[in-house]
């Protein structure tokens, strides 16, 4: 690591977009986060998508309800309006790929601008950033793989399937990732379909968790957190969800639960000792009996995890952008690439409106 002007720490490397390498400084707080009045750009679209999908783009599907590969639009040349289709086609698809894109060469301002068309953009508590543009979550993981060989003498995978700060009064919604550097082969990223989850299950299930709001805290994670980083720009925070909630644009329901614990979470083997220890986000169901919370939850979060029907796969490709809708998926990556390689990203986050849910219906 090495010290910058300003105070920052960032790692001592050479990377192709050096200017997105993280750098975490301690001197930078910020008050808490106020609510504010989201607008979802996608009831604005043409639901026909002539400014998204023109007549030379190709669109493939990459399973029946989740995840698609668009090619021949360049995101950055899109108008206001392609954009309010761009929002409208993620939160129907909840995760979309573009290839072959001039996001990562933009300056961090213009891709800044870019993204906060979606929403106000969310400054993480305690994530690394370029430094001068906290709004940018920056990916890294290179030198001695990233943790990897830690994560893996505890456990026997490295899923770590979660919501992204669910833990605010705001959570994202349209979420921006684009590649700066990826391993030779591996660092795939998962995406779950959390409306299909919702779908999956019974009518009696669906309607017992309508009504019901789980506990979100950022308080363990992002304490842990400072620790490891050094940084504390914001204090953490505790917010109550709906289990399911309703998305503004399309009216879909998802199941609405984060399992994921500092920086990873287990699969399918979440105990209550786990639970109580405060080792996820969705810590609780309000109003009931801690076992039976904890039956609820474990239930939910392996149905999520084992849903490998209703989920996707996405390969990094050089110039990749992937834009996923973060009220409607959980998504996790893979690191399974070989020790000494770099995977390098930056994420954009929108914030979007307060969970809700709309009324239960068969």
């Amino acid at each position: 690591m090495q010290s910058t002007d300003a105070g920052a720490t960032t790692p001592s490397i050479q990377a192709k977009y050096a200017h997105y390498l993280p750098t975490w400084n301690p001197k930078h707080k910020y008050p808490p986060l106020e609510p504010f009045e989201h607008h979802d750009h996608g009831k604005d679209a043409d639901p026909s998508f002539p400014n998204l999908l023109p007549f030379e783009t190709t669109t493939t599907h990459l399973t029946p309800t989740i995840g698609t590969e668009i090619k021949g639009v360049q995101l950055s040349s899109l108008s206001d309006a392609g954009k309010d289709e761009l929002a409208l086609f993620v939160a129907r698809r909840k995760v979309v790929v573009f290839r072959d894109q001039d996001f990562a060469d933009l300056s961090i301002a213009d891709a800044l601008l870019y993204g906060s068309y979606f929403g106000r953009l969310h400054i993480h508590p305690t994530s690394g950033s370029p430094e001068g543009h906290p709004e940018i979550r920056v990916v890294y993981r290179g030198e001695g793989n990233g943790g990897r060989e830690s994560i893996l003498r505890a456990r026997t995978n490295t899923l770590s399937w979660h919501s992204d700060v669910s833990y605010e009064e705001q959570p994202p919604g349209t979420t921006i990732l684009f590649v700066l550097s990826k391993p030779d082969t591996g660092g795939d990223t998962l995406f779950v379909d959390a409306a299909e989850a919702y779908r999956r299950l019974s009518t009696p299930f669906q309607e017992r968790l309508h009504g019901l709001k789980g506990r979100h805290s950022g308080i363990e994670k992002v304490n842990d957190e400072a620790i490891a980083a050094g940084i504390m720009r914001r204090a953490p925070v505790v917010n109550d969800h709906p289990l399911v909630r309703t998305h503004p644009a399309t009216g879909e329901k998802a199941l609405f639960v984060n399992p994921l614990g500092k920086f990873y979470s287990t699969l399918v083997t979440y105990s209550f000792s786990y639970i109580n220890a405060g080792r996820i986000v969705t810590r609780e169901i309000i109003g009931m009996k801690a076992e039976e919370s904890d039956a609820i939850l474990k239930f939910l979060f392996d149905h999520l995890a084992y849903g490998a029907d209703f989920q996707a796969r996405i390969k990094w490709e050089d110039r990749t952008v992937v834009i996923w809708d973060n009220r409607m998926t959980l998504h996790t990556a893979l690191l399974d690439w070989e020790s000494g390689q770099v995977r390098h990203l930056a994420r954009i986050t929108a914030q979007a409106e307060r969970p809700y849910e709309t009324p239960f219906a068969t």
